[in-house]
């Protein structure tokens, strides 16, 4: 047997003594898909569980099957508005794998079996007799006054996708705008997709974002979840409207060039017996492992047993079923750190064996490697990103070359630095050395998200960046015309962390809604604690459209920064060159892709007549000026000047000479 080359330790020697693992990673993905070519004919085949399970109509039989995998039942009983509730007048029957089955003729059934309707189905187990939601359901509602879910019975008439054939290869560099849907609205209540749609994707294509990642999209039963604790997998969140909706929502951001991504939830689900699946036959262990290791300690919540072939099929299924049917042009795949490692990512992992033998859960990473190959196999262009702590090797490497696949990794590393300084150190004491090697500590060959903040430092119990900032002089001293030294260093520092983290971080950027512009409060949804209040579970839009307020500026900021950044290539580009380190004027300067950057984080030193090596000889002029008045900034820099290379005596190199105010950041581009 020739021997396999492995194009992941080409680019990464140091992984070489790891290669035997490496190889046993490829070597049970190859099984795996192997095996389900040979079951099921293809991997796309084999993810069309959804149009097999749940509720689906036979168009040669006219009628609608529902079927379910229930291995360990002693008997299913499909119920609802279609029997006026019977229990047990609709049985199932089982077949040798576990799999029950009915068949509703539409001839009989066609004034009961109707659109809206709503169904369950009762299962009889030894540890009792229950009802349950199908667990391939495609709409689950809540009663207002019990607050239960129901399924209920989709049958509408197909939605017109004509024109839709976007592609996301053609928006290049991904700037993120992640959101969310329910709390996206200035109203103190639920947010709608159709609201979402009319008055939130304009402000997204305005601020010069090109991808909307989409949380909480997958049904959960309890809305302060975040989206996180998913109870149907194939049902759009019914809070927000109807799957119409949101399918609308996806093809009026296609036309506006925007790619939606969705965060999909396949490291763990809800505990829930009512609504979710856990328990769904009466075991433990139907969807998910056994015992202990299938309870994750920290999220309260059941993790998957990603080995076997019918928690494949549901999963991949999923994948499979947002794509094709609503159009998602990729996912971001929630605790992929914690899928990979029995100790969820929460163990120091400082060796080799500790990435690749101590802990592993490999059917956990087989899974992952299908799933990104069904996702770039179904929608060509589609993008995969990896919510992950752990650095794993190869985690966004083909996998052919030994990886798992995925396009990009999450930089979660930067908020938690970002918090880390912003807590621990005084302005004066900020690391320009520490903050460099910080965001350029990503490998090369890693294609890496960078984000200053997202959605977990807006939660309460933490703070977005303008917070820790600005405080409580956040709600008291933004009127443009109010001199705040509180608000005046918050603003200055919000728009450099955000420059300095787009330039150097990755290859990509993300934000959550409404940090761009420095959202004032934090998140909380409503609960028995907040005497269940939306107040806090929602978007002041107001603030960053009145132009008397500094939200106005920083909103301003972050338009600009995406356009300079954008139409000069950066996030594609290779890694920044250091030009000049100042540690007494805490003054970095760097360039990437032909841009000049100049950070000066001092509290107080602004440097006339700045003077520095240039790597190109010519005539430059700044493009973007943090200090400028149309971002709150003082005005001190003439942007009109622009600024020649001179030579010294005795120096063959170029110099610039610039001046430089405090707690500004530039941008510098060469004009001839």
């Amino acid at each position: 047997m020739p021997q396999r080359i492995l194009k992941l330790i080409d680019i990464d020697p140091w992984l070489e003594p790891s290669k035997k693992d490496i190889e046993v990673r490829i070597a049970r993905f190859e099984d795996r898909l192997n095996a389900i070519e040979k079951i099921f004919g293809s991997l796309p085949d084999f993810a069309e569980g959804y149009n097999y399970f749940g509720i689906n109509y036979d168009e040669k039989k006219k009628g609608w099957f529902y079927r379910e995998w229930a291995p360990e039942a002693n008997a299913l009983y499909l119920t609802g508005d279609f029997n006026n509730w019977e229990k047990f007048s609709h049985p199932l029957k089982k077949d040798s794998f576990g799999i029950w089955e009915i068949f509703l003729p539409q001839k009989d059934y066609a004034k009961t079996f109707i659109h809206g309707s709503k169904v369950k189905v009762l299962v009889n187990s030894p540890k009792g007799l229950y009802f349950r939601i199908p667990a391939y359901i495609r709409r689950a509602i809540q009663d207002e006054d019990t607050k239960n879910f129901s399924g209920q019975i989709w049958l509408p008439e197909p939605f017109d996708w004509e024109g839709d054939n976007f592609n996301v290869d053609q928006i290049g560099d991904l700037f993120i705008y992640e959101a969310h849907v329910g709390m996206a609205q200035e109203k103190e209540g639920l947010g709608t997709y159709n609201e979402f749609t009319k008055n939130i994707l304009p402000r997204i294509k305005k601020g010069g974002y090109n991808a909307i990642q989409l949380m909480a999209i997958q049904e959960h039963p309890y809305y302060g979840s975040f989206g996180y604790h998913v109870s149907s997998f194939f049902a759009p969140s019914s809070r927000f409207g109807t799957p119409e909706d949101l399918k609308n929502l996806i093809k009026t951001a296609h036309k506006m060039g925007l790619a939606v991504i969705l965060d999909i939830i396949h490291s763990h689900t809800v505990k829930n017996t009512i609504e979710g699946i856990n328990e769904f036959d009466g075991s433990d262990h139907q969807y998910f492992h056994s015992g202990a290791r299938g309870e994750h300690p920290q999220w309260d919540s059941k993790i998957f047993d990603y080995g076997k072939t019918e928690v494949l099929r549901f999963l991949l299924s999923n994948v499979k079923y947002w794509l094709e049917e609503f159009h998602f042009d990729g996912f971001r795949f929630d605790g992929v750190g914690s899928m990979m490692y029995f100790h969820h990512g929460l163990e120091t992992i400082d060796n080799r064996d500790k990435f690749f033998r101590q802990g592993v859960e490999y059917d956990a990473i087989t899974y992952l490697q299908l799933a990104n190959t069904l996702s770039h196999k179904i929608k060509m262009g589609s993008v995969t990103i990896a919510e992950d702590v752990t650095g794993m090797p190869g985690l966004t490497a083909d996998i052919e070359a030994g990886g798992l696949g995925f396009d990009y990794r999450l930089g979660m590393g930067i908020p938690d630095f970002w918090i880390k300084m912003l807590k621990e150190k005084p302005d004066e004491q900020w690391d320009i050395f520490e903050m460099w090697n910080v965001l350029n500590d990503r490998l090369s060959y890693v294609k890496t998200v960078a984000y200053a903040e997202s959605h977990d430092q807006a939660l309460v119990g933490d703070k977005t960046i303008a917070f820790r900032l600005m405080d409580k002089d956040i709600y008291w001293h933004m009127q443009k015309d109010d001199n705040n030294i509180m608000i005046e260093r918050g603003i200055a520092l919000h728009k450099m962390i955000r420059l300095f983290t787009i330039a150097l971080g990755g290859n990509a950027y993300l934000n959550f809604m409404g940090n761009e512009f420095g959202h004032p409060e934090w998140i909380d949804f409503p609960r028995e604690g907040n005497n269940w209040s939306y107040k806090y579970a929602r978007r002041q839009w107001s603030l960053v459209d009145n132009p008397k307020l500094k939200y106005n500026c920083l909103a301003a900021f972050d338009r600009e920064m995406i356009k300079v950044v954008k139409e000069n290539k950066i996030m594609s580009s290779l890694f920044a060159n250091q030009v000049n380190m100042d540690a007494q004027n805490q003054t970095i300067i760097f360039e990437r892709n032909n841009l000049i950057f100049i950070f000066n984080f001092h509290v107080s030193n602004s440097i006339p007549g700045y003077e520095f090596r240039i790597p190109q000889t010519g005539e430059y002029k700044v493009i973007l000026d943090s200090d400028n008045k149309g971002f709150c900034g003082h005005g001190r820099i003439d942007d009109t000047l622009t600024y020649p290379t001179f030579n010294k005596e005795g120096d063959s190199s170029s110099w610039l000479s610039v001046y430089i105010p405090n707690r500004t950041a530039l941008i510098l581009k060469r004009i001839n």
